[in-house]
Protein backbone atom coordinates (compact mmCIF):
# COMPACT_ATOMS: atom_id res chain seq x y z
CA UNK A 1 0.00 0.00 0.00
CA UNK A 2 1.48 3.46 -1.33
CA UNK A 3 1.78 5.97 1.87
CA UNK A 4 -0.72 8.32 0.31
CA UNK A 5 -3.72 5.67 0.81
CA UNK A 6 -2.83 5.25 4.47
CA UNK A 7 -4.11 6.79 7.78
CA UNK A 8 -2.40 8.78 10.03
CA UNK A 9 -2.24 6.12 12.30
CA UNK A 10 -0.98 3.40 9.82
CA UNK A 11 2.10 5.90 8.62
CA UNK A 12 2.97 6.84 12.58
CA UNK A 13 2.86 2.61 13.53
CA UNK A 14 4.75 1.82 10.83
CA UNK A 15 7.12 4.75 10.52
CA UNK A 16 7.90 3.28 14.36
CA UNK A 17 8.02 -0.36 12.91
CA UNK A 18 10.67 0.21 10.78
CA UNK A 19 12.06 3.96 10.25
CA UNK A 20 10.46 4.72 6.34
CA UNK A 21 11.52 8.29 5.97
CA UNK A 22 9.20 7.93 3.14
CA UNK A 23 6.17 7.59 5.73
CA UNK A 24 6.92 10.03 7.88
CA UNK A 25 7.16 11.98 5.21
CA UNK A 26 3.65 11.81 4.16
CA UNK A 27 2.59 12.30 7.49
CA UNK A 28 4.22 15.30 7.75
CA UNK A 29 3.34 16.64 5.00
CA UNK A 30 -0.43 16.26 5.15
CA UNK A 31 0.09 18.40 8.88
CA UNK A 32 3.09 21.09 7.34
CA UNK A 33 0.49 23.73 7.12
CA UNK A 34 -1.34 23.10 10.66
CA UNK A 35 2.28 22.57 12.14
CA UNK A 36 3.52 25.92 10.50
CA UNK A 37 0.22 27.91 11.83
CA UNK A 38 0.81 26.66 15.00
CA UNK A 39 4.60 28.13 15.50
CA UNK A 40 3.45 31.41 13.78
CA UNK A 41 0.62 31.46 16.41
CA UNK A 42 3.07 31.50 18.85
CA UNK A 43 6.20 32.66 17.48
CA UNK A 44 4.77 35.96 15.99
CA UNK A 45 7.36 35.39 12.89
CA UNK A 46 7.52 33.75 9.40
CA UNK A 47 10.79 33.16 9.25
CA UNK A 48 11.19 31.73 13.31
CA UNK A 49 8.07 29.70 12.55
CA UNK A 50 9.42 28.21 9.52
CA UNK A 51 12.45 27.13 11.27
CA UNK A 52 10.44 25.67 13.99
CA UNK A 53 8.71 23.40 11.39
CA UNK A 54 11.62 21.82 10.43
CA UNK A 55 12.85 21.22 14.17
CA UNK A 56 10.17 19.39 14.81
CA UNK A 57 10.56 17.26 11.28
CA UNK A 58 14.21 16.35 12.90
CA UNK A 59 12.78 15.75 16.15
CA UNK A 60 9.99 13.41 14.96
CA UNK A 61 12.20 11.23 13.26
CA UNK A 62 13.72 10.41 16.79
CA UNK A 63 10.28 10.99 19.00
CA UNK A 64 7.99 8.92 16.64
CA UNK A 65 10.81 5.57 16.82
CA UNK A 66 9.92 6.06 20.50
CA UNK A 67 6.49 6.54 21.36
CA UNK A 68 2.82 4.97 20.01
CA UNK A 69 1.49 7.85 19.24
CA UNK A 70 -3.02 6.40 18.68
CA UNK A 71 -3.75 9.98 17.36
CA UNK A 72 -0.75 11.86 14.98
CA UNK A 73 -2.87 14.83 14.12
CA UNK A 74 -3.77 16.04 17.53
CA UNK A 75 -0.74 14.73 19.10
CA UNK A 76 1.63 16.76 16.24
CA UNK A 77 -0.31 19.87 17.45
CA UNK A 78 0.09 19.26 21.00
CA UNK A 79 4.24 18.66 20.24
CA UNK A 80 4.62 22.09 18.04
CA UNK A 81 2.60 23.91 20.41
CA UNK A 82 5.11 22.40 23.52
CA UNK A 83 8.39 23.06 21.53
CA UNK A 84 7.57 26.99 20.85
CA UNK A 85 6.59 27.70 24.64
CA UNK A 86 9.73 26.09 25.22
CA UNK A 87 11.84 27.81 22.89
CA UNK A 88 9.84 31.42 24.11
CA UNK A 89 10.72 30.62 27.31
CA UNK A 90 14.47 30.10 26.70
CA UNK A 91 14.32 33.26 24.44
CA UNK A 92 12.05 35.11 27.30
CA UNK A 93 15.76 35.82 29.15
CA UNK A 94 17.66 36.47 26.01
CA UNK A 95 15.51 39.30 24.42
CA UNK A 96 13.78 41.07 27.55
CA UNK A 97 14.62 44.59 26.06
CA UNK A 98 11.75 43.57 23.83
CA UNK A 99 9.41 42.20 25.35
CA UNK A 100 6.30 44.43 26.98
CA UNK A 101 6.47 43.48 30.52
CA UNK A 102 3.06 44.37 31.44
CA UNK A 103 2.40 40.74 33.75
CA UNK A 104 -0.81 40.12 32.42
CA UNK A 105 0.06 40.37 28.87
CA UNK A 106 3.15 38.39 28.93
CA UNK A 107 1.68 35.71 31.32
CA UNK A 108 -0.67 35.10 29.31
CA UNK A 109 1.85 34.64 26.33
CA UNK A 110 4.45 32.71 27.77
CA UNK A 111 2.08 30.78 29.79
CA UNK A 112 -1.26 30.07 28.56
CA UNK A 113 -4.10 28.67 30.62
CA UNK A 114 -4.16 25.07 31.11
CA UNK A 115 -1.29 24.33 29.47
CA UNK A 116 0.70 21.78 32.24
CA UNK A 117 -2.50 19.75 31.99
CA UNK A 118 -2.62 19.27 28.03
CA UNK A 119 -1.79 15.77 28.47
CA UNK A 120 -4.22 14.87 31.12
CA UNK A 121 -7.07 17.22 29.46
CA UNK A 122 -5.74 14.74 25.89
CA UNK A 123 -6.43 11.81 27.84
CA UNK A 124 -9.81 12.61 29.12
CA UNK A 125 -10.94 13.63 25.92
CA UNK A 126 -10.28 9.91 24.66
CA UNK A 127 -11.37 8.81 27.57
CA UNK A 128 -15.11 10.73 27.29
CA UNK A 129 -15.27 9.87 23.64
CA UNK A 130 -14.83 6.28 23.96
CA UNK A 131 -18.04 6.31 26.20
CA UNK A 132 -20.20 8.13 23.28
CA UNK A 133 -22.38 6.37 21.88
CA UNK A 134 -20.84 4.22 18.62
CA UNK A 135 -22.70 6.56 15.83
CA UNK A 136 -21.42 9.44 17.73
CA UNK A 137 -18.14 8.55 18.37
CA UNK A 138 -17.42 7.42 14.68
CA UNK A 139 -18.96 10.91 13.95
CA UNK A 140 -17.15 13.33 16.57
CA UNK A 141 -13.96 11.43 15.33
CA UNK A 142 -14.06 11.89 11.73
CA UNK A 143 -15.40 15.69 12.22
CA UNK A 144 -13.03 17.22 14.59
CA UNK A 145 -10.22 14.60 14.62
CA UNK A 146 -10.04 14.27 11.06
CA UNK A 147 -11.65 17.00 9.74
CA UNK A 148 -14.09 15.60 7.46
CA UNK A 149 -16.43 17.46 5.99
CA UNK A 150 -20.41 16.31 6.71
CA UNK A 151 -20.48 14.86 3.56
CA UNK A 152 -17.65 13.00 3.46
CA UNK A 153 -18.74 11.39 6.61
CA UNK A 154 -22.24 10.89 5.30
CA UNK A 155 -20.44 8.58 2.49
CA UNK A 156 -17.68 7.05 4.38
CA UNK A 157 -20.17 5.72 7.47
CA UNK A 158 -24.12 5.58 5.38
CA UNK A 159 -25.56 7.89 7.78
CA UNK A 160 -27.81 10.42 6.71
CA UNK A 161 -26.91 14.14 6.46
CA UNK A 162 -29.25 14.74 9.53
CA UNK A 163 -28.01 11.60 11.41
CA UNK A 164 -24.75 12.79 11.27
CA UNK A 165 -25.34 16.06 12.39
CA UNK A 166 -27.63 15.36 15.52
CA UNK A 167 -24.61 12.26 16.45
CA UNK A 168 -21.85 15.34 16.43
CA UNK A 169 -23.99 17.88 18.25
CA UNK A 170 -25.09 15.21 20.41
CA UNK A 171 -21.54 13.75 20.69
CA UNK A 172 -20.63 17.39 21.67
CA UNK A 173 -22.80 18.11 24.29
CA UNK A 174 -22.31 14.54 25.83
CA UNK A 175 -18.47 15.10 25.84
CA UNK A 176 -19.05 18.38 27.26
CA UNK A 177 -20.73 16.98 30.21
CA UNK A 178 -18.22 14.23 30.19
CA UNK A 179 -15.32 16.64 30.79
CA UNK A 180 -17.10 18.98 32.98
CA UNK A 181 -17.63 15.82 35.18
CA UNK A 182 -13.96 14.72 35.72
CA UNK A 183 -12.66 18.61 36.30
Amino acid sequence: MRPQQMTDEELATRYRQGGDLALLGELFLRYRSLLYGTCLKYLKDRDEAHDMVMQLFEKLTQTLREHAVEHPRSWLYVTARNQCLMWLRAQKGRFSENIDHTPVENELLLHPAGEDNQEENLTKLERCIERLVAEQQVCVRQFYLQEQCYRDIVVATGYTLNQVKSYIQNGKRNLKICMDQHE
